[in-house]
C-alpha cells in the first residue's frame, strides 16, 4: 500500500498527516503554528520538519509524494501560490520548495478546496456527485466538487466563497474589497464584532471567560458562551448564521448542489448556528435546490485538509481516488 503526506498549510496551523491511497487510514498527524510573520522560508522549514516527523510514525510504508493545500490564488500547474492575503506571500514556488526539500514529487492545490475534497472522499460529503464546501477559519474559503472532480474555474480561482459580496459599502476584508463574506463569518471577524458588541455596551459574560481582556476573545469562546446561555452570544452567533445563510442560499441557487458541507471550527457552534441557518437559506433560495440540499457540518475536524490534499495527489499521480 503507498502513502501519501498530506499538507493544510493554515492562517494559523499547519497539518500535516501521511494517509492510505486507498483512504483506509491517517497516521502521523502533526500540527505546528504557521507563525507566518517569520516570512515564508520559515514556513517551509515547518512544513518540510513536520512532513518528516509524519513519515517517521510511519515506518515501513512506501510514501508516494506528497499533497499541499495552501491558501490561494494559486496556479496549480505551476505550483505557485500568487497571492495569500492573510500569509503575506507573492509568486511563492511552494510546492517545488517542499517537494526538493523531502525528495519527492508533490501537487499543490488550494487549501480549502482540499478540505471539501477531503469531504467529498472520507467524509460528510462522500457519495454526492455536487457539493460545495465552505472552510471557516482565520478567513473564509470554498470547494467545489463535481462528479469526483475539483472544478478549477479558467484560472484556478473558482471557489472563493469568502470573497463573495453581501455589503457593497460594509466591513474592509483582508483582499482590499469592502463588504466580503469572510469580513463578517470568519473566526477572527466573529470574534471582532463580539467586542465591537461589548465594547458599545452590550452586557455579556464574554469578558469573564477572558479575564477582562477583550483582545483575547475567539470565535470558539463565542460559541461556548452561546452554549452557557449568554444572550448577548447567541445574537452573536444567529447574526453569523444569517450571513452565512445568505451566501449559501446564493451558492445554492448558483450550484444547485447535493451538499453543502461547513468545515472549521465553526462547526462547534452546533444546532444554535445550524438550525438558524438552515432556516434563512429556506427563507432565501429556490424551494426546488433547497428540497435537495443537505447543509451539513463537516465531518473531519482538523483534518479534512489533509485527507484532501493527500487525494489531490492521489487524483494526479494515478487518474482517480
Amino acid at each position: 500500500m503507498r502513502y501519501i503526506v498530506g499538507v493544510d498549510v493554515g492562517g494559523t496551523n499547519i497539518v500535516v498527516g501521511t494517509v492510505a491511497q486507498d483512504g483506509s487510514e491517517i497516521v502521523g498527524v502533526e500540527t505546528v503554528p504557521t507563525m507566518a510573520d517569520q516570512g515564508a522560508d520559515a514556513v517551509v522549514d515547518r512544513i518540510v520538519e513536520a512532513a518528516r516527523r509524519s513519515m517517521a510514525r510511519a515506518p515501513g510504508k512506501e510514501i508516494a509524494g506528497v499533497g499541499i493545500g495552501s491558501p490561494g490564488p494559486l496556479d496549480t500547474k505551476t505550483g505557485v501560490v500568487l497571492l495569500t492575503p492573510n500569509l503575506g506571500w507573492h509568486n511563492m514556488p511552494l510546492r517545488d520548495r517542499v517537494s526538493e526539500a523531502l525528495g519527492l514529487p508533490a501537487t499543490l492545490d488550494n487549501d480549502a478546496n482540499c478540505a471539501v475534497y477531503g469531504e467529498w472522499w472520507r467524509g460528510a460529503a462522500r457519495g454526492a456527485d455536487y457539493v460545495v464546501g465552505l472552510t471557516i477559519g482565520t478567513g473564509i474559503g470554498g470547494g467545489i466538487v463535481l462528479h469526483g472532480d475539483i472544478y478549477h474555474g479558467a484560472s484556478d480561482i473558482a471557489g472563493e466563497i469568502g470573497h463573495m459580496t453581501i455589503d457593497s459599502t460594509g466591513r474592509r476584508c483582508n483582499c482590499g474589497n469592502y463588504g466580503c463574506l469572510e469580513a463578517y463569518a470568519s473566526g477572527p471577524q466573529i470574534a471582532a464584532r463580539a467586542v465591537e458588541g461589548i465594547e458599545a455596551g452590550a452586557d455579556s459574560t464574554l469578558p469573564r471567560y477572558v479575564e477582562g481582556h477583550l483582545g483575547k476573545v475567539t470565535a470558539q469562546l463565542v460559541y461556548q458562551a452561546a452554549h452557557d446561555g449568554d444572550e448577548y452570544a447567541l445574537e452573536v452567533v444567529r447574526d453569523t448564521a444569517r450571513l452565512l445563510g445568505a451566501g449559501v442560499a446564493s451558492i445554492i441557487n448558483i450550484f444547485n448542489p447535493q451538499v453543502v458541507v461547513i468545515c472549521g471550527g465553526v462547526t462547534l457552534a452546533g444546532d444554535t448556528l445550524f438550525v438558524p441557518l438552515r432556516s434563512e437559506v429556506k427563507r432565501r433560495a429556490f424551494k426546488p435546490a433547497v428540497d435537495v440540499c443537505r447543509i451539513l457540518p463537516g465531518e473531519l475536524p482538523g483534518t479534512a485538509g489533509v485527507w484532501g490534499a493527500a487525494a489531490v495527489f492521489i487524483k494526479r499521480t494515478w487518474g482517480r481516488v
